[in-house]
Protein backbone atom coordinates (compact mmCIF):
# COMPACT_ATOMS: atom_id res chain seq x y z
CA UNK A 1 0.00 0.00 0.00
CA UNK A 2 2.73 2.47 0.97
CA UNK A 3 4.71 1.78 -2.20
CA UNK A 4 1.62 2.26 -4.40
CA UNK A 5 0.77 5.51 -2.57
CA UNK A 6 4.36 6.71 -2.93
CA UNK A 7 4.38 5.90 -6.64
CA UNK A 8 1.14 7.85 -7.12
CA UNK A 9 2.59 10.75 -5.12
CA UNK A 10 5.71 10.77 -7.32
CA UNK A 11 3.54 10.70 -10.45
CA UNK A 12 1.61 13.73 -9.13
CA UNK A 13 4.86 15.55 -8.31
CA UNK A 14 6.27 14.68 -11.74
CA UNK A 15 3.16 16.05 -13.45
CA UNK A 16 3.29 19.20 -11.33
CA UNK A 17 6.98 19.60 -12.17
CA UNK A 18 6.23 19.20 -15.89
CA UNK A 19 3.21 21.51 -15.85
CA UNK A 20 5.19 24.23 -14.07
CA UNK A 21 7.92 24.09 -16.68
CA UNK A 22 5.47 24.00 -19.59
CA UNK A 23 3.57 26.94 -18.09
CA UNK A 24 6.80 28.89 -17.74
CA UNK A 25 7.77 28.05 -21.32
CA UNK A 26 4.41 29.27 -22.61
CA UNK A 27 4.66 32.48 -20.56
CA UNK A 28 8.18 33.20 -21.86
CA UNK A 29 7.03 32.46 -25.42
CA UNK A 30 4.08 34.83 -25.06
CA UNK A 31 6.34 37.48 -23.52
CA UNK A 32 8.83 37.15 -26.39
CA UNK A 33 6.14 37.37 -29.08
CA UNK A 34 4.54 40.39 -27.41
CA UNK A 35 7.88 42.20 -27.22
CA UNK A 36 8.86 41.47 -30.81
CA UNK A 37 5.48 41.92 -32.49
CA UNK A 38 3.64 44.47 -30.33
CA UNK A 39 6.47 46.22 -28.49
CA UNK A 40 4.70 45.46 -25.19
CA UNK A 41 5.63 43.34 -22.22
CA UNK A 42 3.79 41.40 -19.55
CA UNK A 43 6.76 42.04 -17.26
CA UNK A 44 7.92 39.51 -14.72
CA UNK A 45 8.96 36.57 -16.89
CA UNK A 46 12.30 36.45 -15.09
CA UNK A 47 10.57 36.75 -11.71
CA UNK A 48 8.14 33.95 -12.49
CA UNK A 49 10.99 31.89 -13.92
CA UNK A 50 12.93 32.17 -10.68
CA UNK A 51 9.95 31.00 -8.65
CA UNK A 52 9.22 28.10 -10.97
CA UNK A 53 12.85 26.96 -11.04
CA UNK A 54 13.15 27.11 -7.23
CA UNK A 55 10.02 25.01 -6.70
CA UNK A 56 10.83 22.68 -9.60
CA UNK A 57 14.32 22.11 -8.21
CA UNK A 58 12.94 21.02 -4.86
CA UNK A 59 10.40 18.77 -6.60
CA UNK A 60 13.18 17.30 -8.77
CA UNK A 61 15.14 16.39 -5.60
CA UNK A 62 12.13 14.41 -4.40
CA UNK A 63 11.66 12.63 -7.72
CA UNK A 64 15.37 11.80 -7.95
CA UNK A 65 15.31 10.43 -4.40
CA UNK A 66 12.38 8.13 -5.12
CA UNK A 67 13.94 6.93 -8.38
CA UNK A 68 17.46 6.53 -6.92
CA UNK A 69 18.61 8.97 -9.59
CA UNK A 70 20.91 11.19 -7.53
CA UNK A 71 24.38 11.01 -8.99
CA UNK A 72 26.86 8.86 -7.13
CA UNK A 73 30.26 7.80 -8.35
CA UNK A 74 30.02 4.02 -8.43
CA UNK A 75 33.28 3.18 -10.18
CA UNK A 76 34.48 1.05 -7.25
CA UNK A 77 31.12 0.36 -5.62
CA UNK A 78 30.49 -2.98 -7.35
CA UNK A 79 33.94 -4.24 -6.33
CA UNK A 80 33.23 -3.90 -2.61
CA UNK A 81 31.70 -6.53 -0.38
CA UNK A 82 27.98 -6.47 0.32
CA UNK A 83 28.61 -5.07 3.79
CA UNK A 84 30.77 -2.18 2.51
CA UNK A 85 28.20 -1.44 -0.21
CA UNK A 86 25.51 -1.31 2.47
CA UNK A 87 27.52 1.13 4.57
CA UNK A 88 28.16 3.31 1.50
CA UNK A 89 24.46 3.30 0.61
CA UNK A 90 23.62 4.18 4.22
CA UNK A 91 26.12 7.07 4.11
CA UNK A 92 24.53 8.27 0.87
CA UNK A 93 21.09 8.24 2.49
CA UNK A 94 22.51 10.10 5.50
CA UNK A 95 24.05 12.77 3.28
CA UNK A 96 20.75 13.31 1.43
CA UNK A 97 18.85 13.61 4.72
CA UNK A 98 21.40 16.11 6.05
CA UNK A 99 21.25 18.07 2.81
CA UNK A 100 17.44 18.20 2.97
CA UNK A 101 17.52 19.43 6.58
CA UNK A 102 20.28 21.94 5.82
CA UNK A 103 18.42 23.51 2.90
CA UNK A 104 15.07 23.47 4.70
CA UNK A 105 16.64 25.26 7.67
CA UNK A 106 18.10 28.00 5.52
CA UNK A 107 14.91 28.46 3.53
CA UNK A 108 13.14 28.90 6.87
CA UNK A 109 15.66 31.64 7.79
CA UNK A 110 14.92 33.36 4.48
CA UNK A 111 11.18 33.13 5.17
CA UNK A 112 11.67 34.48 8.69
CA UNK A 113 13.50 37.52 7.29
CA UNK A 114 10.84 37.95 4.61
CA UNK A 115 8.16 38.03 7.28
CA UNK A 116 10.18 40.44 9.46
CA UNK A 117 10.74 42.91 6.65
CA UNK A 118 7.49 42.34 4.74
CA UNK A 119 9.68 41.81 1.68
CA UNK A 120 8.40 42.17 -1.85
CA UNK A 121 10.11 41.36 -5.12
CA UNK A 122 12.01 44.30 -6.62
CA UNK A 123 10.14 43.88 -9.90
CA UNK A 124 7.17 45.39 -11.68
CA UNK A 125 4.87 42.86 -9.99
CA UNK A 126 6.14 43.64 -6.45
CA UNK A 127 5.09 40.17 -5.39
CA UNK A 128 5.00 39.65 -1.61
CA UNK A 129 7.86 37.16 -1.35
CA UNK A 130 6.21 35.13 1.38
CA UNK A 131 3.96 33.42 -1.20
CA UNK A 132 6.56 31.97 -3.60
CA UNK A 133 8.99 31.30 -0.75
CA UNK A 134 6.32 29.36 1.15
CA UNK A 135 5.67 27.12 -1.85
CA UNK A 136 9.44 26.63 -2.25
CA UNK A 137 9.72 25.77 1.45
CA UNK A 138 6.86 23.26 1.30
CA UNK A 139 8.45 21.57 -1.72
CA UNK A 140 11.78 21.37 0.13
CA UNK A 141 10.07 20.06 3.29
CA UNK A 142 8.60 17.24 1.21
CA UNK A 143 12.10 16.34 0.05
CA UNK A 144 13.49 16.61 3.59
CA UNK A 145 10.72 14.38 4.96
CA UNK A 146 11.22 11.78 2.25
CA UNK A 147 14.99 11.80 2.68
CA UNK A 148 14.63 11.42 6.46
CA UNK A 149 12.21 8.55 5.91
CA UNK A 150 14.65 6.88 3.52
CA UNK A 151 17.49 7.39 5.99
CA UNK A 152 15.41 5.86 8.80
CA UNK A 153 14.66 2.84 6.58
CA UNK A 154 18.33 2.48 5.61
CA UNK A 155 19.37 2.76 9.27
CA UNK A 156 16.90 0.05 10.32
CA UNK A 157 18.18 -2.26 7.59
CA UNK A 158 21.84 -1.55 8.41
CA UNK A 159 21.52 -2.17 12.13
CA UNK A 160 19.38 -5.27 11.55
CA UNK A 161 22.24 -6.63 9.44
CA UNK A 162 20.03 -6.86 6.36
CA UNK A 163 22.77 -5.74 3.98
CA UNK A 164 21.22 -7.43 0.94
CA UNK A 165 17.90 -5.61 1.45
CA UNK A 166 19.68 -2.31 2.06
CA UNK A 167 21.73 -2.73 -1.10
CA UNK A 168 18.67 -3.67 -3.12
CA UNK A 169 16.70 -0.61 -1.99
CA UNK A 170 19.46 2.02 -1.85
CA UNK A 171 22.29 1.14 -4.21
CA UNK A 172 22.98 3.43 -7.16
CA UNK A 173 21.35 2.24 -10.34
CA UNK A 174 23.66 0.36 -12.65
CA UNK A 175 23.80 1.06 -16.35
CA UNK A 176 22.02 -2.25 -16.93
CA UNK A 177 19.14 -1.26 -14.59
CA UNK A 178 18.77 2.11 -16.30
CA UNK A 179 18.75 0.45 -19.71
CA UNK A 180 16.13 -2.09 -18.59
CA UNK A 181 13.91 0.73 -17.25
CA UNK A 182 14.22 2.68 -20.49
CA UNK A 183 13.39 -0.38 -22.59
CA UNK A 184 10.40 -1.12 -20.34
CA UNK A 185 9.17 2.46 -20.74
CA UNK A 186 9.64 2.21 -24.49
CA UNK A 187 7.55 -0.99 -24.64
CA UNK A 188 4.74 0.63 -22.64
CA UNK A 189 4.58 3.55 -25.02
Amino acid sequence: FIEVSMNRFIVVISWLFGLLLIGLSLFVTLETIMRKVFGASLQGADELGGYVLAVSGALAFTIALSERAHIRIDLLYARFSSKVQAVLSWLASLSLALFGLFVARYIWLVIRDTLSYNSTAPTAWSTPLIYPQSVWYIAMLIFAAMSLSAFARATCLLFAGRFGALNEEFHPKSAQEELAEELSDLERR
